[in-house]
């Protein structure tokens, strides 16, 4: 567990899970809104199981006693990362991909689609780099052409 002033970073526990959907629910729609489209949108609870959020290290940014993000990561990738639109530009994304980042055996790797100028703009800032532009499908609904980004820190 680490803690940044009013933001203290826990493992994930299953009473989360309701503010959990609400965080990615809206943080998504404003995700898409930059992308691909909202069109595209489908709930956490609808894709957390075939996007393997559970298959990597959970947690979440508790600020002030609320729930205000969450990141799923391995010791190189960060797969997961979103924040409550209403406490967003408060430090709770740049904590959890700080926390993340600290149990990285030295590199971490982020896929991010093309036109998340916010998500990109923080990755800049903790020194990510862009390393590969990939054309596709968006994963989790694969009827909507997508761009993603592959960012990678260290290594």
């Amino acid at each position: 567990m680490t803690s940044n002033n009013r933001i203290q970073i826990r493992d994930y526990d299953p009473g989360d899970w309701a503010r959990l959907c609400v965080i990615h629910d809206a943080a998504r729609k404003d995700e898409l809104a930059f992308t691909v489209g909202v069109a595209a949108f489908r709930s956490l609870e609808e894709t957390f199981e075939d996007k393997g959020l559970f298959d990597a290290d959970l947690v979440v940014a508790d600020r002030d006693g609320i729930v205000a993000g969450f990141a799923a990561f391995d010791e190189t990738e960060l797969t997961w990362l979103y924040v409550d639109p209403a406490l967003s530009r408060r430090g709770v994304g740049r904590a959890l991909l700080r926390h993340a980042m600290s149990r990285s055996n030295g590199t971490m790797q982020i896929d991010l689609l093309e036109g998340n100028i916010p998500a990109q703009a923080l990755y800049a800032s903790e020194g990510f780099v862009i390393t590969d532009r990939r054309k596709g499908n968006l994963i989790g609904n694969e009827s909507f052409p997508a761009t993603g980004l592959v960012l990678r820190h260290g290594g």
